[in-house]
């Protein structure tokens, strides 16, 4: 479970890579002096916040998959929800946004503890 959380999360950050290129591009379009009746969202800091936060958090989490399965299962269901706040449920997001969310509750799920002795 912890193989298939990591590609998840890989494959799930990769396609958010592209939804976060075109959400960070359209912000900056809509912030341009010239461009006008362009208002897509209604927070773009936040969106623009996203674009870079969330397809890193699903590529982290799916890399520290099969050492760190509860972080790597918490940073990929933030990631969904990031997604999920900054875009919505649409066809752009749907991929990312499922692909993270299976991989973390696979993640958590993977059964034994990480290690034998504390994380810290």
């Amino acid at each position: 479970m912890r193989s298939a959380a990591g590609l998840l999360g890989i494959i799930g950050g990769v396609i958010g890579m592209v939804v976060g290129l075109f959400g960070y591009g359209m912000v900056a379009l809509s912030n341009r002096p010239e461009v006008t009746g362009f208002d897509l969202f209604d927070n773009p800091g936040f969106v623009q916040l996203v674009s870079l936060l969330a397809p890193l958090l699903l590529i982290a989490g799916g890399a520290m998959a099969r050492t760190r399965a509860l972080w790597a299962g918490g940073a990929l269901l933030m990631g969904a929800a990031l997604f999920y706040a900054a875009f919505g449920f649409n066809v752009a997001t749907m991929f990312p946004i499922g692909f993270a969310g299976v991989g973390g509750l696979l993640a958590i799920a993977a059964g034994r503890p990480d290690e034998e002795k504390a994380h810290f």
